[in-house]
C-alpha cells in the first residue's frame, strides 16, 4: 500500500488484469469470423481436375457438360439445369435434362471442394462477385476468379466467371453445347475484374 492513495502498487494489480484478459480472450477471438486460407495451386488443381472429368464428390467421372442454371443445387456440384431464363441458341433448351453446371455452378464447386465448404454459396455470378474483394490485374494469381459485365460501386450486373488459371488462362463453364474447359481470360469482351475470397 501507498501512504497517500491506500491502494496497493500498480505491479500488484496487473496480475488480476492479466488473468481477466485471459479469461475473456477466447470468447473475443470466437466471434470473429475467421476465413481459412487455401493455397492457390489447391484451387487450380481441382479445377484442373475437374475440366480433365476426374471423379470428384457428387461426379462419377467424364467430360461435364454446361448446363444452364446447373450446379446450383442444395449442394455444389453437378445438376439438372433449368430452362428458367434461359436465352441460348440452342433449342429447345436442353438444360433441364443436363446433367451438368453453368459458370457460376463450376465456381461454387471448386471452391467448395478446395475449402471443404460451400464457401461461395447459392446464387448467380453478381451474388458470388459480392462475397469476394477485388483484386488489381497486376496482382492476380491463379485460384481468383475472372468476372465480366459490369461491376461499378452502384451496379453488379456480371453474365459470367471463370476460375483463373494462370498465363491469361481460365476454367470455365461456357455456354450450352460446350463442356467445362480452358478458355483465354480475353475469350469474353467485357472484363470486370478480378476477385479473390479473403
Amino acid at each position: 500500500m501507498t501512504e497517500a492513495s491506500g491502494r496497493a502498487p500498480a505491479r500488484h494489480r496487473r496480475p488480476a488484469a492479466a488473468v481477466v484478459l485471459a479469461l475473456l480472450l477466447p470468447f473475443a477471438s470466437a466471434s470473429v469470423p475467421v476465413r481459412p486460407s487455401v493455397a492457390p495451386d489447391r484451387l487450380v488443381a481441382v479445377a484442373r481436375a475437374i475440366q480433365a472429368g476426374h471423379a470428384r464428390q457428387g461426379w462419377e467421372g467424364g467430360a461435364i457438360p454446361y448446363s444452364w442454371g446447373g450446379g446450383h443445387g442444395e449442394r455444389p456440384g453437378p445438376s439438372l439445369g433449368t430452362c428458367r431464363g434461359y436465352r441460348g441458341s440452342i433449342r429447345p433448351c436442353p438444360a433441364a435434362g443436363t446433367l451438368g453446371l453453368d459458370c457460376s455452378g463450376l465456381a461454387r464447386w471448386v471452391y467448395h471442394l478446395a475449402y471443404g465448404r460451400d464457401v461461395l454459396g447459392p446464387g448467380n455470378t453478381d451474388d458470388h462477385l459480392r462475397r469476394l474483394t477485388r483484386v488489381p490485374a497486376a496482382h492476380a494469381r491463379p485460384g481468383d476468379l475472372v468476372f465480366y459485365g459490369e461491376v461499378s460501386r452502384r451496379r453488379v450486373r456480371t453474365h459470367h466467371v471463370g476460375i483463373y488459371v494462370g498465363q491469361g488462362m481460365m476454367i470455365n463453364a461456357l455456354r450450352t453445347g460446350t463442356e467445362v474447359r480452358t478458355d483465354p481470360v480475353t475469350r469474353i469482351e467485357d472484363f470486370a475484374g478480378y476477385f479473390r475470397y479473403l
